[in-house]
């Protein structure tokens, strides 16, 4: 009987040492688990402020381009509108070139007439 007990107890001692063994190693597992998700969660986070970073900078740049693009339609309408109103000059010019034209030689007249006028000539 006494053999039988020191066999109980020898059993017990091996299966509490292997006990010991497995929690160690089981808490060892769990401190790894708990430094490598620490690890994931400042990546994580340093992951996301990069991201922050980059969208807060995109952001800014998309505001520039709208800005430079609102400014380039503002110009581009008004260089279309000094384009209208030179081509509405233009057309009058080429419309009335004619009626200037005789009007200018009606004019010249009238001067070669009023300066031989003034040097002495009589047309009466």
């Amino acid at each position: 009987v006494l053999t039988m007990v020191d066999m109980l107890v020898a059993d017990l001692n091996k299966e509490m040492q292997e006990m010991d063994v497995e929690e160690k190693d089981a808490q060892n597992d769990y401190e790894k688990y708990v430094q490598d998700s620490a690890d994931k969660r400042a990546q994580d986070s340093k992951s996301i402020e990069e991201k922050e970073s980059a969208k807060a900078d995109a952001e800014a740049a998309l505001g520039k381009a709208e800005l430079d693009k609102k400014t380039k339609v503002q110009e581009s309408y008004a260089t279309s509108m000094i384009l209208k109103d030179l081509h509405l000059e233009c057309d009058w010019l080429v419309g009335n070139f004619e009626m200037r034209k005789e009007a200018r030689v009606g004019e010249i007249d009238s001067l070669k007439k009023a300066k031989a006028i003034l040097s002495g000539a009589d047309f009466a």
